[in-house]
């Protein structure tokens, strides 16, 4: 399989001639080559962005420009099982939680579509003898850069938003895992996104991605990735004062109290750190429990940890690879870190005999009795560890929670009101999930963080709010 770029609804070669190898993360074996962009390709996306904007794509009125989402919303819809297939051999992820993804990116133009003629301006009170109103309008070009873990998702959350506001979109996404969007694409040529409303560009994030980040060209920005490359992209943007939507992760708690409904949380704790193999922006990669409870929960956790079974993508497996070499290894070297300081694996799952030995697999484990400031309970691993620790007070648990640099995601489990409430309050998360976490997928649902985790909001109306400009008109009639 030889992939090319996806530029103004044709495939193109990429300028150098190069090609960068994708390997199976379940079998470790390159399976397809997708193109090594560089800065002439991330050019060339541009200029096609910027003229579907001079023409058909900035001519569109809102209400076709969902019409047309809706169309690839369908599309999406109808080829789940392809996508998902794609998906999960790609990513290593198991071929439900594929199916998950496909689901979701379907979703996601399916929201913003409906949403596209909905995006209303105000009108202000102001002096007599006027009236003010504002106007939301699209930035123009919006770059996207789409991380490996879910790019499915990632790529609804993100561009399917901006295509809503009347953006044109050029879109860099991760070298280890990109398959799937490229077929996204033609999927939304067909649905009758006119040429460079949609543009992809394959290629390594220190060529393709920085040029991107710093083309003159861009008027906004989306990064999903690591805290030190979304310095780098924000550094690159602000050459050209662009702005940028950042979500750079997170060290995620799961906050236990002793009156928890036991059977309700064991499996969403166990499943918000197994999804995605760990490899997941929100995982729930903490788990702060009363100390009364403490041994009791962890002995659960225990049992269900070492029923847990790890393996290639298209077998009936708990937990997939990881999805590469280098990945495995920034693992491993977590997992050495807590044997040195002595850190107890509590428990861990299997890998099972079909997996072939070349795969980049991890097995699950939970780490228990973790010291707070030791780094794998500050730093996200991206990886199916947790870490778990007790606590004593209330206040104690929001000291806990809060004292990462990270601020993306929270869990609460208490049936107490009144502290849901404090705590929610308290702790900093951009979302905080009481009793449950991740809501389903929530595609309605503000998401992103503070601190660590970044800045801006994507999902449900915010990130439409974010991928337009607000202009203020004052009209003066006497």
């Amino acid at each position: 399989m030889h992939a090319q770029h996806f530029i103004a609804n044709r495939l193109m070669a990429p300028d150098s001639g190069l090609r960068i190898k994708v390997f199976d993360p379940s079998t470790g074996a390159p399976f397809a080559e997708v193109a090594r962009g560089n800065a002439t390709d991330v050019n060339a996306g541009v200029h096609a962005a910027r003229q579907a904007l001079g023409g058909p794509w900035g001519e569109t009125s809102p209400m076709e420009r969902g019409r047309v989402l809706m169309r690839l919303a369908n599309l999406l819809a109808e080829q789940e099982d392809a996508l998902a297939k794609l998906e999960a051999r790609d990513t290593g992820k198991p071929l439900r939680q594929a199916h998950a993804d496909a689901r979701a990116v379907a979703r996601y133009f399916e929201f913003y579509a409906g949403a596209a003629d909905k995006l209303h301006g105000e009108t202000l009170p102001y002096q007599n003898g006027y009236t003010v109103l504002t106007l939301r309008e699209p930035h123009g070009v919006t770059g996207h850069i789409i991380p490996w873990n879910y790019p499915l998702q990632i790529f609804g959350r993100s561009v399917a938003a901006a295509l809503a506001a009347g953006n044109a979109c050029v879109v860099k996404p991760a070298e280890d895992a990109c398959l799937s969007l490229l077929r996204v694409a033609e999927l939304a040529a067909e649905a009758g996104l006119p040429p460079g409303a949609l543009n992809l560009v394959t290629g390594y994030g220190h060529e393709a991605g920085a040029a991107l980040a710093r083309h003159p060209g861009i008027d906004h920005l989306s990064f999903t990735g690591s805290p030190e490359t979304g310095k780098l992209v924000a550094q690159l943007a602000a050459e050209n004062h662009v702005p940028v939507t950042l979500e750079l992760g997170g060290k995620s708690p799961q906050i236990v109290f002793t009156d928890a409904d036991l059977d309700a949380l064991v499996p969403v704790i166990v499943n918000g750190i197994v999804q995605n193999a760990g490899q997941t922006c929100s995982a729930g990669s903490r788990v702060l429990v009363e100390r009364p409870l403490y041994d009791a929960l962890l002995d659960r956790l225990a049992t269900v940890f070492e029923a847990l079974r790890v393996g290639p993508w298209d077998q009936e497996v708990d937990c997939g690879p990881l999805i590469s070499r280098k990945q495995q290894q920034r693992v491993w070297d977590f997992v050495s870190d807590a044997q040195h300081a002595g850190i107890a694996v509590m428990a861990q799952g299997q890998i099972i005999a079909e997996a072939p030995e070349t795969g980049f697999y991890q097995v699950p484990m939970l780490l228990r009795d973790v010291p707070p400031q030791h780094r794998l309970a500050q730093e996200e691993v991206f990886g199916p560890l947790l870490a778990a620790m007790p606590f004593d007070t209330e206040d104690e648990a929001i000291a806990l929670a809060n004292g990462t640099p990270y601020g993306l995601v929270a869990g609460l489990w208490t049936r107490d009101g009144a502290r849901q409430l404090r705590i929610a309050r308290k702790v900093r998360a951009g979302q905080v999930f009481i009793n449950n976490y991740g809501a389903g997928g929530g595609v309605e649902l503000p998401f992103g963080g503070s601190g660590r985790s970044g800045h801006g909001r994507e999902k449900g109306f915010e990130a439409l709010y974010g991928f337009t400009t607000l202009k203020t008109i004052a009209i003066q009639h006497g």
